[in-house]
């Protein structure tokens, strides 16, 4: 097949003695033990929390492209659980006392969250939920004797690291499902300006492959690179290295993956992760499965689209693992996943402690496995097959799902269709604050948008309407309210200005009726729609999409099979 190639402190200052009940732990409940949590004998009572983590690894060098909650019975395994294996993180290791805790927060590395883009993150839905979000990455960082041993190209020890894997988990605001979707290293994007916070190097604005992106300051750049792309407010990025998914991997223990036929990832000009294999299913960990991550020569058509397949099937295969297995309940082993986990992140500085992790992790456990959701962003070629880029149409639909909290799974619970509630205050008398929200570090803002649409809103008889001149940064234009009695005034505007139903959003955090006015209608005083835009409330089939519970066989390319 044709190929064409891409270019591929710690901190242990004493902090406050957090509580057992912030810790989420409680000495009573091994003190019938006589036990401290620590000891060879001890084990978790019945209905204690210990979370667990699920992953996902680096990528394999170089850039071509064609060519849980608690236990209460038999049943129940104790289980929290991140991406890039995380969670199984931090638990019963905080248990053991208060110097482990401060022992693990100083093994976790730390970086700022973002480098300068300032998207809004959205306001909480009438519950008072929001969703979160949170960018995993894989770092292909030669920096270490361990990371060339397990990366090869001693050659790049000195260049700086590549975000060669990039994930995106959305985790829906009721915390019922979550969507991953990763986006392809060498996709074609804007890459906004980012100031190194280390060396206050500053990268100028460029157009270049997305995995590049973490060479311009840092995960906070790669960040903001994916906010840029997506419109997607992003809470917490977590990055891991070679070594750090071989630690990880090892600590989880073997994750069952599967092939159609003998797989051995290498060729006569060097190409491959080296990952051998016969036919049928395996349980992969360690160096194993960090070949099983970036394995691209040998599965599918030998890209980074089967690679994100193949890192799916890892991911959820984990998930499945993690659940069922028991071993999640002995203290010893907790306490290696603990270590694990902490010794190979790098997290934002809003993740920066164990208490904060588990916390994380709480949240995740929440999500069944069945309402787990894997793409692929959507894409095609660019000229000379040399990159990607979005595809058109395919890709927006897929990430205004996320902006907007639809389950990719087409699964979320539909409502009853009632008639919509008429406006209750006469137009003269509605106090609509218009803000312009079409702040971007890419493109800059468009001027005076605020004023523009609150003068239109004026002449159509909403002569209360007013400003706010503050500028801000959405993708989407919205109207939000606090009271269920004021959504029939914010239907009505927004039917004014040709806004679809979408845009109207009930806030618990909304003050009044506030309308922001996004970059997707920086100009004009009539809502622009577009050729095809309608809402989806599935994911389009480009996107590749695969369940949670699905188990399946990556396809192995005929040419690496022996």
């Amino acid at each position: 097949m044709r190929q064409s190639s891409v270019r591929g402190d710690r901190s242990r200052r004493r902090r406050r003695e957090p509580d057992a009940q912030e810790l989420g732990w409680d000495d009573s409940l091994y003190e019938d033990k006589g036990l401290p949590p620590d000891a060879p004998g001890w084990t978790p009572p019945e209905g204690s929390a210990v979370p667990a983590g699920d992953g996902e690894a680096p990528a394999e060098g170089g850039g071509h492209r064609k060519g849980g909650r608690p236990r209460r019975g038999k049943g129940r395994k104790v289980l929290r659980w991140t991406a890039l294996s995380l969670a199984v993180l931090i638990v019963g290791a905080a248990g053991a006392g208060y110097w482990y805790y401060e022992h693990l927060n100083g093994n976790l590395r730390k970086a700022p969250r973002s480098l300068g883009n300032g998207l809004k993150k959205p306001d909480p839905n009438a519950f008072g939920q929001s969703p979160l979000n949170i960018l995993l990455l894989g770092s292909d960082g030669r920096n270490s004797k361990k990371n060339i041993e397990l990366g090869g190209a001693r050659q790049d020890a000195d260049r700086k690291p590549l975000a060669d894997v990039q994930m995106l988990l959305h985790v829906s605001a009721d915390r019922s499902n979550m969507s991953v979707i990763s986006i392809p290293r060498d996709t074609r994007v804007t890459i906004p300006k980012c100031t190194d916070p280390k060396t206050h190097e500053v990268y100028p604005q460029t157009t270049g492959a997305i995995n590049e992106s973490l060479q311009h300051g840092g995960p906070g750049c790669t960040l903001d690179t994916w906010q840029e792309l997506t419109g997607i407010y992003i809470d917490h990025f977590m990055m891991v290295d070679f070594s750090g998914v071989v630690s990880m991997a090892d600590a989880i223990g073997g994750v069952p993956v599967c092939v159609d036929r003998n797989v051995y990832s290498h060729d006569s000009k060097g190409h491959g992760s080296g990952l051998r294999l016969t036919k049928g299913t395996h349980p992969v960990k360690g160096v194993q499965a960090l070949q099983w991550l970036r394995t691209r020569y040998g599965f599918e058509d030998n890209t980074d689209i089967g690679r994100a397949k193949a890192q799916h099937m890892y991911m959820n295969s984990m998930v499945r693992q993690l659940k069922k297995d028991a071993k999640l309940t002995n203290p010893g082993e907790l306490r290696d996943l603990a270590e694990a986990a902490t010794n190979a992140l790098t997290v934002d500085d809003g993740l920066d402690t164990v208490k904060k992790l588990y916390d994380l992790g709480g949240d995740l456990s929440r999500v069944p496995t069945k309402r787990i959701t894997m793409v692929t962003m959507p894409w095609q070629y660019g000229p000379g097959e040399e990159y990607v880029v979005p595809k058109p149409g395919d890709a927006e639909a897929t990430f205004a799902m996320l902006r907007n909290d639809t389950a990719l799974d087409g699964k979320d619970q539909k409502k009853k269709a009632t008639p919509d509630p008429k406006p209750s205050t006469p137009k003269d008398q509605l106090n609509v604050v218009v803000q312009n929200g079409t702040g971007s570090t890419v493109t800059g803002p468009a001027s005076g948008r605020a004023s523009d649409v609150q003068q239109r809103l004026a002449g159509l008889g909403y002569t209360a309407a007013s400003t706010n001149s503050v500028l801000t940064s959405q993708a989407d234009t919205t109207i939000t309210y606090r009271e269920a009695s004021r959504r029939g005034d914010a239907l009505a505007v927004a039917k004014a200005l040709g806004l679809p139903k979408s845009a109207v959003r009930e806030s618990s955090s909304a003050t009044g009726m506030r309308l922001v006015i996004g970059n997707d209608w920086r100009a004009g005083v009539t809502y622009p729609k577009k050729p095809g835009d309608k809402p989806t409330d599935k994911a389009p089939a480009s996107a590749d999409a695969l369940n949670g519970e699905k188990k399946g066989c990556m396809t192995v390319n005929p040419q690496y099979t022996f």
